[in-house]
């Protein structure tokens, strides 16, 4: 697939919508405690003044709404509940392999011991966060601790960038949950996140690998971004925060929405997504990316879901549309790729990898649909599909069947 840090105070239960709503409707740009940042590609954008904990894609709602209907016996909870615990990366037995040198791409790859205890580590923290089972617990956090004491690089070659967004933003999650736990020692997984994941976040979003700016897929940028996105919540960064929410809007790269999303097709309802051309796995791979931003932006209290008239709403109905097998208009899409820009087109959507199943729909359907009451009738039916969704594990064992946390049936459902 080629192609500045100021801390905040956090809290539980205040989100940014909370603090906008009692300053009666204050712009989203410009300062909000005082502080205006202008981050790579973007223009200025006000953190929360109080950052959310838990307040990513697992806010206190979601996570408590699922402890009691899992209690209760209720569906489709106790069937993604039921996902969850039958997973082997769910169980309380698991033992990290930390590794100092992750190597993506190249000789010596090894990256997939670190995807592998990532998606352990956030399994047992979901066990433990619902169910309330310690042995769980203890297993997250001595995963994390494990890889916190023990990892000092990320390499390889340009698949490097992608282990650092893709696996940063997932590590973070899990972090997240396991904030407050006897015996984790978030400050020190801060350290490494910001240490090693971050550098190569924030270098790729400004230097895409000395290549031509559109050369990478919108993926890339986008895992980079919400990498960053996860580590300034984690270490309450408001600059960090900024910075992904600017790159979204505003970025030079393919990850930002209007480059992501490059053709509205408005009469249909429908926008065309950046790798439509290219195959769909990558393609579903970018709405759990780009998910992944929306949605830890919204528990934080900023609408990114419906940024720019609902623009990932309308591509989100026409990958799905398209992978239940419906025909969807195609505007020839051109770009530049290597260091001289060399000149490609897409002239007609790919069939390859068409109806690939990803658990990446719940949570779209549960936003647009529930949350907003919107009508999105091809992302709901591609969530029917897919429920009751599962996590890392159950959709193969490379790397892709790992690009997702997953469980959206367990933690969206409404």
């Amino acid at each position: 697939m080629s192609r500045s840090s100021t801390s905040r105070s956090s809290t539980h239960g205040m989100s940014r919508r909370g603090i906008l709503k009692a300053a009666s409707g204050a712009a989203l740009t410009g300062t909000v405690g005082g502080l205006a940042t202008v981050a790579a590609g973007g223009s200025a954008q006000a953190a929360p003044a109080v950052f959310t904990h838990p307040g990513m894609m697992n806010a206190f709602g979601e996570l408590n709404r699922a402890k009691v209907r899992v209690a209760a016996g209720n569906d489709p909870w106790l069937a993604g509940w039921n996902r969850l615990t039958a997973n082997a990366h769910a169980q309380s037995g698991w033992k990290a392999r930390p590794q100092a040198t992750v190597i993506r791409g190249g000789t010596g790859e090894n990256y997939g011991t670190l995807y592998n205890d990532i998606h352990a580590a956030y399994q047992n923290a979901l066990r433990w966060k619902i169910g309330g089972t310690g042995a769980h617990g203890d297993t997250a956090r001595d995963i994390l601790n494990a890889w916190s004491a023990t990892l000092t690089t990320v390499t390889g070659n340009a698949d490097r960038f992608l282990a650092a967004g893709i696996y940063g933003w997932q590590f973070a999650q899990a972090a997240e949950l396991m904030r407050g736990y006897s015996g984790f020692d978030l400050d020190r997984f801060r350290r490494m996140m910001v240490n090693v994941f971050y550098p190569l976040n924030n270098q790729f979003l400004n230097q895409h690998n000395d290549a031509c700016i559109t050369n990478y897929w919108a993926n890339w940028d986008l895992c980079n971004m919400a990498s960053i996105m996860a580590i300034g919540i984690l270490d309450d960064d408001g600059a960090k925060y900024d910075q992904a929410v600017n790159y979204f809007k505003n970025g030079a790269g393919n990850g930002a929405v209007q480059k992501a999303i490059p053709f509205l097709h408005n009469d249909q309802g429908l926008a065309q997504w950046q790798e439509s051309g290219r195959d769909q796995g990558h393609t579903m791979m970018g709405m759990g990316q780009m998910g992944a931003i929306c949605e830890m932006a919204w528990s934080q209290g900023d609408d990114l879901y419906g940024y720019d008239g609902n623009r990932f709403m309308k591509a989100a109905q026409y990958v799905a549309k398209y992978n239940l097998g419906q025909d969807v208009p195609f505007t020839k899409y051109t770009w530049g790729s290597g260091q001289n820009c060399a000149y490609n087109e897409h002239t007609a959507v790919s069939s390859a990898s068409r109806g690939q199943t990803r658990p990446v729909w719940d949570m779209l359907h549960y936003h647009y649909a529930r949350r907003r009451g919107l009508s999105v009738p091809y992302i709901t039916a591609m969530a029917e599909l897919g429920r009751a969704e599962g996590g890392g594990g159950d959709y193969g064992s490379t790397s892709g069947g790992f690009d997702q946390l997953g469980f959206g049936t367990l933690l969206y459902a409404k």
